[in-house]
């Protein structure tokens, strides 16, 4: 797979420029957008929410904030890679090329964004003096596999995209439920011993503990905590490989 991408890494430079470049296009603050739009909804949730969970939780901002980016993050990047198949299907039912580089840069145009906003991020966290420890250093853990994680679902999404266009409105609605899942504006601490094993189930979720844990607890998560995300990442990852090499010659009967 890896070895395909490089032989046609141009088509695949120029398809992340064009996602990029489509997705600012005719907008006045253009890149702007990548920062403030979380932003907005940081300011929207805080103002919400924060007179009935952020009185009992310390640096009640950051923790917004840690939750909004990730889940954001996920929500952006298996959108655009829900459609990325289908939106150039024009082009693989032409040419024969690896299906999976309009994935692939669909998700490195959503993770550009991401790294804008994580700047801002840390911005926030000098702000509600947050403490920096070398601790920091261990984020590129869970964004790693929240990376793959993004891709390995966005791959499943866009095959079964293809076949059941019914999919772009049933996501829309999981989303929202896993919004109110991932314990992105409330903590976790009073629910039941079986909601919290509920919880430990949702990838999404495990990520933003991961960072909330090195960025406020001060703590490194433990090897089980490791462990599960990249589970969940590789898991992800192998049933979209599967899919698209399942499916692969199929998908050119129903675009």
């Amino acid at each position: 797979m890896f070895g395909k991408l490089r032989g046609h890494r141009f088509l695949f430079e120029e398809l992340v420029k064009r996602d990029f470049k489509k997705k600012y296009k005719r907008t006045i603050l253009g890149m702007g957008w990548s920062m403030l739009s979380p932003l907005l909804m940081l300011l929207v949730m805080k103002l919400v929410f924060e007179q009935f969970f952020g009185r009992s939780v310390g640096h009640y901002t950051t923790y917004l904030f840690c939750g909004l980016l990730f889940f954001n993050w996920f929500a952006e990047s298996t959108n655009a890679g829900m459609r990325s198949l289908f939106g150039n299907a024009s082009i693989f039912s032409k040419v024969n090329v690896p299906k999976y580089l309009f994935l692939f840069s669909a998700n490195v145009q959503v993770l550009i964004n991401f790294v804008l906003t994580l700047c801002v991020f840390f911005v926030f966290c000098a702000i509600d003096r947050v403490d920096f420890t070398w601790r920091f250093l261990l984020l590129v853990y869970p964004v790693s596999t929240m990376l793959l994680f993004c891709i390995g679902v966005g791959m499943v999404l866009s095959a079964l995209f293809i076949f059941f266009r019914d999919i772009d409105y049933l996501w829309a609605v999981a989303l929202q439920l896993l919004m109110y899942g991932s314990a992105i504006f409330y903590t976790t601490e009073k629910f039941s011993p079986d909601m919290q094993l509920a919880f430990s189930f949702n990838p999404v979720y495990r990520h933003i503990a991961y960072v909330r844990e090195i960025v406020l607890a001060g703590t490194v998560p433990s090897l089980g905590t490791h462990l599960a995300l990249l589970g969940f990442a590789v898991a992800a990852f192998l049933a979209g490989a599967f899919m698209y090499k399942r499916y692969n010659t199929t998908f050119l009967y129903y675009v």
